[in-house]
């Protein structure tokens, strides 16, 4: 049994998108590798805020992930098409989560779960800044953490 739980709410889901494992996604033991998920959550990340029109980096203040915790349900395979759900949640003033329900659409089993802590960044200050307020609009229905 996993150590971690990760459980979000569905209304929190704004986008999903489909990646395919690659035969050089796979490891050792014949399955995606572990850093090869990190590469495609951060794929479905990049996907999704550039879906929403926002860049990662836009004059100096740029978005940076600060953490990730993923917990894994099932294998995938060479060749799997993977659907990744992609939302938000648990906003502050600098940041929040970016969450992924990862799972396998041709036989609906769940693949992973993860979430990628964020905050904006001044990387001409050098320092953690609030999110803009053209950032947080997108997502009016996010919760807000004090």
């Amino acid at each position: 049994m996993a150590r971690l739980q990760l459980h979000f709410p569905e209304e929190q889901y704004y986008f999903s998108t489909q990646l395919t494992v690659r035969v050089t996604d796979i490891n050792a033991a014949n399955h995606l590798g572990n850093d090869s998920m990190i590469s495609m959550i951060s794929e479905a990340r990049a996907r999704f805020l550039y879906e929403f029109g926002i860049r990662e980096t836009a004059g100096g203040t740029g978005i940076i992930v600060t953490d990730l915790a993923t917990t894994y349900k099932a294998e995938a395979h060479a060749r799997d098409h993977l659907l990744f759900e992609v939302g938000v949640m648990d906003f502050n003033k600098y940041g929040g989560d970016i969450t992924f329900r990862i799972s396998r659409p041709a036989d609906h089993t769940p693949v992973a779960m993860a979430k990628s802590g964020f905050v904006f960044f001044d990387y001409q200050a050098g320092k953690v800044v609030p999110m803009p307020e053209e950032f947080r609009a997108k997502f009016s229905r996010v919760n807000w953490l004090d």
